[in-house]
């Protein structure tokens, strides 16, 4: 059977892309029908020629990703080897042949996928982008992120966040504290994404100047947005109304960016989401983007995955 040698720059080196597990290897193993055997600085790979290439093609997949700040963890070595394993190589030679990373005081972010990156070059190239996908697959995270990059860079003056609260029935006033409080539960991804890449001490100071702005959607009515970047989160809970309300704030050297799931829709029965209305109606506006992610996309734990894949399967109400 043929067999390849990888030498690689160090032990460590080869360590790393494998994530230090035995078992990682062993899933390499099922997964491309070749045995492995790593043994310092070297990987050998035995197996059918064409097992053994895309075996190949994984391990310096992996360490072009790594150098480039993908492959971090034993998550992204799943995805890495879930793709090739797929056939679907190409897609991740695409995707690390010209990098698009946004360095964020001294963090440096990338898109861990094609969807992904093409989500955020919509986002950095247009005004009015629509991610719509699963839980996970990074739309908010990504959607923050870049409104943080422009915020940064001097190209907008303030970060405007807004998202109906529908399990409040958009009644904050029953909720305790004041408005930032009545909202935090439903914005606390948005904050996430802000602490993990400016620390909470910065991102708490920006709320507390105004430069980041919490708008509930039924403070927005009469607007107008300029020099800001607006994002609308969780949009499948507008309704078509707020949706219309929402989009038609945008205001001169504005960007404006709405992400929600139409499969998680909380609205009454009857009632048509906003975003739902919105993909249907706009979809053929020029200078507006929609952005689809599928959930082979999602970048959390592997299985949610597989968790989201299969309640798509099941019809609703069985």
């Amino acid at each position: 059977m043929p067999e390849q040698k990888i030498e690689f720059e160090t032990e460590r080196q080869l360590h790393q892309l494998y994530g230090e597990s035995p078992a990682n290897l062993s899933q390499v193993e099922r997964m491309l029908s070749v045995r492995l055997v790593a043994r310092g600085n070297c990987l050998s790979i035995d197996g059918k020629q064409e097992d053994v290439d895309r075996c190949g093609d994984l391990f310096a997949l992996l360490l072009k990703g790594r150098e480039q700040g993908f492959v971090s963890g034993k998550s992204d070595f799943g995805r890495f080897l879930a793709k090739v394993a797929s056939g679907k190589t190409k897609e991740l030679q695409d995707l690390l042949q010209n990098p698009l990373v946004l360095k964020i005081r001294k963090k440096s972010v990338v898109p861990r996928n094609l969807g992904q990156r093409r989500f955020l070059d919509l986002i950095l190239n247009n005004d009015m982008v629509f991610g719509i996908g699963p839980a996970g697959t990074g739309k908010t995270f990504l959607a923050m992120i870049a409104a943080l990059h422009a915020l940064l860079e001097g190209e907008i003056q303030r970060i405007v966040l807004a998202r109906p609260a529908v399990e409040a029935g958009e009644a904050l006033g029953f909720l305790p504290g004041d408005l930032e409080e009545k909202l935090l539960p439903y914005l606390r991804p948005l904050y996430d994404a802000m602490d993990e890449v400016l620390g909470p001490v910065e991102a708490r100071k920006l709320v507390e100047t105004g430069v980041v702005e919490i708008a509930p959607l039924a403070y927005m009515r009469g607007r107008t947005l300029s020099k800001c970047f607006a994002l609308l989160d969780e949009a499948q809970n507008t309704t078509r109304s707020q949706m219309m309300m929402f989009l038609t704030r945008l205001g001169e050297g504005s960007k404006m960016v709405v992400t929600g799931d139409v499969t998680q829709v909380d609205l009454p029965t009857r009632q048509e989401s906003g975003l739902v209305h919105a993909q249907k109606t706009l979809s053929a506006v020029k200078g507006l983007h929609f952005h689809e992610f599928d959930h082979d996309e999602v970048v959390r734990h592997p299985l949610v995955s597989s968790i989201i894949s299969a309640y798509g399967k099941t019809p609703s109400g069985s």
